[in-house]
């Protein structure tokens, strides 16, 4: 096999996500209303095998157009963000009902920097899977009212465990859209 060769950049998304807590996702059709927060650790085991199972193609690799990740990008992004959000409810649930501030993250430079192209899909497939079930585990762990604890994005985006919960939930279900469209 070649090495698999530096594809060129993404086009980096910039848009503030956040409006997909009050209404549908028009892309994906994630609808942050018809999703209970209860929910949200079996979606997110599902997805990790969606993922998984999609990596299992001989087209992996590929860009859909130039600028687009492929599903093996999309996949090692999924990972990353399954481990940030997990990251991000054990800060809200460790300051105890105090609003928690989240450091930012660039996911096109982290994108660079592990150089997702160059991944592996097995080794990728069984990590995402992994991030997945440990991400279901910790949105597993809120109860009652630490579901309203809050937290807020260096933008001054405002979060309670709930909506963090909701957000990464549309997250990975866009990036699913992403790899099986």
């Amino acid at each position: 096999m070649t090495e698999p060769t530096d594809p060129g950049p993404s086009t980096p998304d910039a848009a503030d996500w956040t409006w997909v807590l009050r209404r549908p996702c028009p892309d994906c059709g994630f609808d942050a209303d018809a999703l209970a927060v209860e929910q949200v650790p079996a979606f997110l085991r599902d997805a990790g095998r969606r993922y998984a199972v999609r990596l299992d193609r001989d087209d992996a690799r590929t860009r859909p157009a130039p600028g687009v990740w492929s599903p093996l990008e999309y996949a090692c992004h999924v990972r990353d963000v399954c481990d940030v959000m997990r990251g991000r409810l054990g800060q809200v649930l460790a300051g105890g009902g105090d609003t928690v501030h989240f450091a930012d993250w660039d996911q096109d430079a982290t994108a660079l920097e592990r150089q997702y192209w160059r991944a592996d899909p097995e080794v990728v497939a069984r990590e995402v899977v992994a991030a997945c079930d440990a991400a279901a585990a910790a949105y597993g762990l809120p109860e009652g009212t630490q579901w309203a604890w809050p937290a807020r994005r260096s933008n001054g985006s405002a979060f309670t465990a709930r909506t963090l919960a909701l957000y990464f939930a549309h997250d990975i279900r866009h990036h699913l859209r992403d790899v099986t469209a």
